[in-house]
């Protein structure tokens, strides 16, 4: 039985685009653009530095409320595979503040194009 094609050119495409514009989003704080990318769900998670939110709604209001300075940050590294048509995942390293940190995300296409389902972001030790 064969799987899910891995990497289809089309579709990392797709999905560094949204990717792209997360990121500049993320950066900007453009919280609407923000807040577009993520799956309007309950069932959606993102593990921050500092907190653990569960669902859409605990993702906005964390967004709505963070500060907007800061939030520059050079990108080291980016890795993003993409599973069949519908399922990718990015993961990037980073450096903000002298601090390396790292982020995952788990992608979806839905009706309304790529959201991002899951996601997670931490610091290491290092810089």
């Amino acid at each position: 039985m064969a799987g899910p094609v891995i990497n289809r050119p089309d579709v990392v495409a797709e999905v560094t685009a949204a990717f792209e514009r997360y990121e500049h989003a993320l950066v900007t704080n453009d919280v609407a653009v923000l807040d577009e990318l993520f799956w309007n769900s309950p069932h959606t998670i993102r593990y921050g530095v500092g907190e653990q939110l569960y669902g859409y709604d605990d993702i906005a209001a964390f967004r709505a409320a963070r500060p907007s300075a800061g939030l520059a940050r050079t990108v080291h590294r980016t890795v993003i595979t993409t599973f069949g048509e519908d399922m990718a995942t990015t993961n990037l390293e980073f450096v903000r503040n002298g601090k390396l940190g790292r982020q995952s995300q788990t992608w979806m296409r839905l009706p309304e194009g790529w959201r991002v389902i899951s996601a997670h972001v931490s610091l290491t030790a290092g810089a």
